[in-house]
Protein backbone atom coordinates (compact mmCIF):
# COMPACT_ATOMS: atom_id res chain seq x y z
CA UNK A 1 0.00 0.00 0.00
CA UNK A 2 1.58 3.26 -1.00
CA UNK A 3 -0.39 6.50 -0.49
CA UNK A 4 -0.17 10.22 -1.28
CA UNK A 5 -2.00 13.38 0.34
CA UNK A 6 -3.27 15.95 -1.91
CA UNK A 7 -2.47 19.75 -1.57
CA UNK A 8 -5.00 22.49 -0.02
CA UNK A 9 -6.94 23.54 -3.10
CA UNK A 10 -5.24 26.05 -5.23
CA UNK A 11 -1.95 25.43 -3.62
CA UNK A 12 -0.53 23.52 -6.31
CA UNK A 13 -1.77 21.59 -9.15
CA UNK A 14 -2.50 17.57 -8.56
CA UNK A 15 -0.02 15.06 -8.66
CA UNK A 16 -0.02 13.21 -12.04
CA UNK A 17 -1.82 10.49 -12.54
CA UNK A 18 -4.22 11.29 -9.32
CA UNK A 19 -7.21 13.40 -9.75
CA UNK A 20 -9.21 15.11 -7.32
CA UNK A 21 -12.73 13.76 -6.78
CA UNK A 22 -14.82 16.12 -4.64
CA UNK A 23 -12.77 19.28 -5.22
CA UNK A 24 -12.58 20.69 -1.43
CA UNK A 25 -12.68 17.05 0.40
CA UNK A 26 -10.50 15.38 -1.73
CA UNK A 27 -7.75 14.32 0.86
CA UNK A 28 -5.41 11.15 -0.32
CA UNK A 29 -4.90 8.39 -2.64
CA UNK A 30 -4.05 4.73 -1.62
CA UNK A 31 -2.38 2.52 -4.50
CA UNK A 32 -2.32 -1.35 -4.07
CA UNK A 33 -4.27 -1.21 -1.03
CA UNK A 34 -4.09 -4.93 -0.99
CA UNK A 35 -7.28 -5.80 1.19
CA UNK A 36 -10.01 -4.43 2.59
CA UNK A 37 -9.18 -5.28 5.87
CA UNK A 38 -5.63 -2.99 5.13
CA UNK A 39 -7.51 -0.35 3.78
CA UNK A 40 -10.27 -0.44 6.86
CA UNK A 41 -7.27 0.08 8.86
CA UNK A 42 -5.54 2.89 7.29
CA UNK A 43 -9.25 4.28 7.61
CA UNK A 44 -9.16 3.47 10.91
CA UNK A 45 -5.68 5.40 11.70
CA UNK A 46 -7.37 8.78 9.74
CA UNK A 47 -10.09 8.33 12.16
CA UNK A 48 -8.11 8.06 15.29
CA UNK A 49 -5.69 11.01 14.57
CA UNK A 50 -8.95 13.08 13.49
CA UNK A 51 -11.60 12.65 15.30
CA UNK A 52 -13.73 15.82 14.24
CA UNK A 53 -13.83 14.92 10.69
CA UNK A 54 -15.01 11.51 8.58
CA UNK A 55 -13.39 9.43 6.25
CA UNK A 56 -15.27 7.95 3.19
CA UNK A 57 -13.45 5.67 0.50
CA UNK A 58 -14.49 4.61 -3.10
CA UNK A 59 -14.93 0.88 -3.52
CA UNK A 60 -15.70 -0.29 -7.26
CA UNK A 61 -15.26 2.01 -10.70
CA UNK A 62 -14.17 4.92 -9.43
CA UNK A 63 -14.74 6.85 -12.51
CA UNK A 64 -18.24 5.75 -12.82
CA UNK A 65 -18.90 6.17 -9.29
CA UNK A 66 -17.90 10.34 -9.76
CA UNK A 67 -19.93 10.51 -13.09
CA UNK A 68 -23.22 9.03 -11.72
CA UNK A 69 -22.22 10.99 -8.65
CA UNK A 70 -21.94 14.18 -10.26
CA UNK A 71 -25.54 13.82 -11.37
CA UNK A 72 -26.85 12.46 -8.63
CA UNK A 73 -26.17 15.92 -6.69
CA UNK A 74 -28.39 17.41 -9.80
CA UNK A 75 -31.25 16.03 -7.96
CA UNK A 76 -33.72 19.06 -6.93
CA UNK A 77 -33.78 17.50 -3.51
CA UNK A 78 -30.16 17.77 -3.18
CA UNK A 79 -28.97 20.67 -5.68
CA UNK A 80 -27.77 24.50 -4.91
CA UNK A 81 -27.62 27.18 -7.39
CA UNK A 82 -24.47 28.69 -7.50
CA UNK A 83 -24.62 32.85 -7.05
CA UNK A 84 -24.67 34.88 -10.32
CA UNK A 85 -21.19 36.17 -9.17
CA UNK A 86 -19.41 33.02 -8.62
CA UNK A 87 -15.60 33.03 -9.79
CA UNK A 88 -15.18 29.24 -10.41
CA UNK A 89 -11.09 29.97 -11.02
CA UNK A 90 -10.99 31.13 -7.15
CA UNK A 91 -10.03 28.24 -5.14
CA UNK A 92 -11.10 29.97 -1.67
CA UNK A 93 -14.84 30.30 -3.72
CA UNK A 94 -14.95 26.89 -5.20
CA UNK A 95 -13.94 25.68 -1.84
CA UNK A 96 -16.82 27.94 -0.01
CA UNK A 97 -19.06 26.40 -2.33
CA UNK A 98 -17.94 22.80 -2.16
CA UNK A 99 -18.40 23.03 2.21
CA UNK A 100 -22.53 24.92 1.16
CA UNK A 101 -23.41 22.31 -0.98
CA UNK A 102 -22.40 19.32 1.47
CA UNK A 103 -23.97 21.10 4.07
CA UNK A 104 -27.19 21.62 2.20
CA UNK A 105 -27.29 17.63 1.21
CA UNK A 106 -26.60 16.94 5.10
CA UNK A 107 -29.89 19.24 5.70
CA UNK A 108 -31.80 17.47 2.94
CA UNK A 109 -31.02 13.90 4.42
CA UNK A 110 -32.24 15.22 7.69
CA UNK A 111 -35.27 16.65 6.36
CA UNK A 112 -38.47 14.77 7.70
CA UNK A 113 -40.22 15.38 3.98
CA UNK A 114 -37.27 13.49 2.54
CA UNK A 115 -36.26 10.85 4.71
CA UNK A 116 -36.73 7.61 3.90
CA UNK A 117 -37.24 4.19 5.86
CA UNK A 118 -36.23 0.63 4.98
CA UNK A 119 -39.74 -0.51 4.92
CA UNK A 120 -39.24 2.24 2.20
CA UNK A 121 -36.94 0.70 0.00
CA UNK A 122 -37.88 -2.99 0.43
CA UNK A 123 -38.46 -4.24 -3.02
CA UNK A 124 -38.02 -1.52 -4.59
CA UNK A 125 -34.50 -2.72 -6.99
CA UNK A 126 -35.23 -4.97 -9.82
CA UNK A 127 -32.72 -7.65 -8.49
CA UNK A 128 -32.73 -11.17 -10.03
CA UNK A 129 -31.08 -14.42 -8.87
CA UNK A 130 -27.86 -13.04 -10.70
CA UNK A 131 -27.13 -10.13 -8.45
CA UNK A 132 -27.93 -12.66 -5.23
CA UNK A 133 -25.37 -15.02 -7.01
CA UNK A 134 -23.01 -10.89 -7.10
CA UNK A 135 -24.11 -10.71 -3.50
CA UNK A 136 -21.92 -13.39 -2.32
CA UNK A 137 -19.31 -13.52 -4.18
CA UNK A 138 -18.31 -9.95 -3.66
CA UNK A 139 -18.62 -10.54 0.25
CA UNK A 140 -16.73 -13.95 -0.40
CA UNK A 141 -13.84 -11.91 -1.81
CA UNK A 142 -14.10 -8.55 -1.34
CA UNK A 143 -10.76 -7.30 -2.14
CA UNK A 144 -11.86 -7.75 -5.65
CA UNK A 145 -13.89 -5.24 -5.67
CA UNK A 146 -10.99 -2.53 -4.87
CA UNK A 147 -9.49 -0.11 -7.84
CA UNK A 148 -5.40 -0.12 -8.20
CA UNK A 149 -6.52 3.23 -6.61
CA UNK A 150 -8.63 3.88 -3.91
CA UNK A 151 -9.57 7.77 -2.74
CA UNK A 152 -10.24 9.19 0.21
CA UNK A 153 -12.18 11.82 1.18
CA UNK A 154 -12.27 13.96 4.51
CA UNK A 155 -15.39 15.23 5.43
CA UNK A 156 -16.96 17.68 8.08
CA UNK A 157 -20.13 16.01 8.77
CA UNK A 158 -21.42 14.63 12.20
CA UNK A 159 -21.90 10.78 11.68
CA UNK A 160 -20.64 8.25 9.59
CA UNK A 161 -24.10 7.90 8.19
CA UNK A 162 -24.22 11.28 6.79
CA UNK A 163 -20.51 10.80 4.49
CA UNK A 164 -22.83 9.50 1.86
CA UNK A 165 -23.39 13.78 1.62
CA UNK A 166 -20.21 13.86 0.35
CA UNK A 167 -20.20 10.66 -2.16
CA UNK A 168 -24.32 11.17 -3.00
CA UNK A 169 -25.17 8.29 -5.62
CA UNK A 170 -28.14 5.93 -7.37
CA UNK A 171 -28.38 8.39 -10.10
CA UNK A 172 -30.34 6.15 -12.92
CA UNK A 173 -34.07 5.53 -11.78
CA UNK A 174 -33.76 1.68 -11.77
CA UNK A 175 -31.42 1.80 -9.18
CA UNK A 176 -31.69 2.99 -5.46
CA UNK A 177 -31.50 6.79 -4.75
CA UNK A 178 -28.98 8.82 -2.46
CA UNK A 179 -32.11 8.94 0.27
CA UNK A 180 -32.68 5.40 -0.62
CA UNK A 181 -29.21 4.51 0.11
CA UNK A 182 -29.34 6.63 3.30
CA UNK A 183 -32.15 4.61 4.65
CA UNK A 184 -30.08 1.39 4.40
CA UNK A 185 -27.41 3.83 5.99
CA UNK A 186 -29.06 4.09 8.95
CA UNK A 187 -30.67 0.87 9.40
CA UNK A 188 -27.42 -1.14 9.34
CA UNK A 189 -26.28 1.30 11.89
CA UNK A 190 -28.71 1.60 14.06
CA UNK A 191 -30.25 -2.28 14.03
CA UNK A 192 -26.92 -4.26 13.46
CA UNK A 193 -23.94 -1.80 14.29
CA UNK A 194 -22.85 -1.91 10.79
CA UNK A 195 -20.57 0.91 9.92
CA UNK A 196 -20.48 3.01 6.33
CA UNK A 197 -16.89 3.61 5.11
CA UNK A 198 -16.99 3.33 0.96
CA UNK A 199 -19.09 3.80 -1.77
CA UNK A 200 -18.36 2.86 -5.34
CA UNK A 201 -20.44 2.91 -8.40
CA UNK A 202 -22.76 -0.29 -7.81
CA UNK A 203 -21.73 -0.73 -4.11
CA UNK A 204 -21.44 0.04 -0.30
CA UNK A 205 -19.48 -1.24 2.15
CA UNK A 206 -20.26 -1.36 5.48
CA UNK A 207 -18.00 -2.48 8.97
CA UNK A 208 -18.80 -3.75 12.66
CA UNK A 209 -16.21 -4.31 15.26
CA UNK A 210 -16.97 -8.18 15.17
CA UNK A 211 -18.86 -10.74 12.94
CA UNK A 212 -22.71 -11.43 13.79
CA UNK A 213 -23.13 -14.44 15.94
CA UNK A 214 -25.33 -17.23 13.74
CA UNK A 215 -28.57 -16.06 15.06
CA UNK A 216 -27.38 -12.39 14.15
CA UNK A 217 -26.28 -13.75 10.54
CA UNK A 218 -29.68 -15.30 9.95
CA UNK A 219 -31.85 -12.21 11.56
CA UNK A 220 -30.14 -9.82 9.30
CA UNK A 221 -30.10 -12.34 5.67
CA UNK A 222 -33.58 -12.26 6.70
CA UNK A 223 -33.96 -8.94 6.51
CA UNK A 224 -31.69 -8.46 3.17
CA UNK A 225 -33.90 -11.49 1.45
CA UNK A 226 -36.98 -8.93 2.33
CA UNK A 227 -34.57 -5.85 1.27
CA UNK A 228 -33.64 -7.51 -2.46
CA UNK A 229 -36.51 -10.40 -2.56
CA UNK A 230 -40.02 -8.37 -2.25
CA UNK A 231 -42.02 -8.49 -5.02
CA UNK A 232 -39.35 -10.30 -7.11
CA UNK A 233 -40.36 -13.79 -6.80
CA UNK A 234 -39.66 -16.91 -5.24
CA UNK A 235 -36.33 -17.52 -7.25
CA UNK A 236 -35.00 -14.28 -5.19
CA UNK A 237 -36.17 -14.91 -1.85
CA UNK A 238 -35.56 -18.88 -1.47
CA UNK A 239 -32.40 -18.33 -3.86
CA UNK A 240 -29.66 -20.99 -2.44
CA UNK A 241 -26.98 -18.31 -1.79
CA UNK A 242 -28.65 -16.64 0.99
CA UNK A 243 -27.16 -19.57 3.26
CA UNK A 244 -24.05 -18.96 1.84
CA UNK A 245 -23.84 -15.55 3.08
CA UNK A 246 -25.35 -15.98 6.63
CA UNK A 247 -22.46 -18.55 7.09
CA UNK A 248 -19.87 -15.52 5.35
CA UNK A 249 -21.34 -13.39 8.25
CA UNK A 250 -20.53 -15.09 10.85
CA UNK A 251 -16.48 -15.11 9.94
CA UNK A 252 -16.10 -11.49 8.72
CA UNK A 253 -16.84 -8.32 10.20
CA UNK A 254 -17.63 -6.74 6.72
CA UNK A 255 -20.57 -6.14 4.65
CA UNK A 256 -20.96 -4.94 0.77
CA UNK A 257 -24.42 -4.47 -0.89
CA UNK A 258 -25.34 -3.54 -3.96
CA UNK A 259 -27.27 -0.50 -4.87
CA UNK A 260 -27.77 -0.91 -9.11
CA UNK A 261 -29.85 -2.84 -11.45
CA UNK A 262 -26.46 -4.26 -12.67
CA UNK A 263 -24.63 -4.89 -9.58
CA UNK A 264 -23.49 -7.75 -11.07
CA UNK A 265 -21.92 -6.42 -14.29
CA UNK A 266 -19.19 -4.67 -11.52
Amino acid sequence: MKTGRFPPPGRQADPAPFRRLNYGFAFEWVEAPGSLEALLAHLDSLRAADPSHRYLCTLDDTAQCSYTSGHARSDERLEVDAPENMDWDAPAELAAWELACLQHRVQQLANPELVQTWSDVCGSLNAAPEDIDSLVSVNADPDALLDEVVYIQRLPVPSDELMIAGQPNGYFSCDWDTFQNHAVIRHLAAQWNYRFFGMGAAWMGFVRQAPLSSDEARRLVDELRTLYGSGQGNEVLQHPAWQTLEQLLQTQRTLLLGYTENMADY
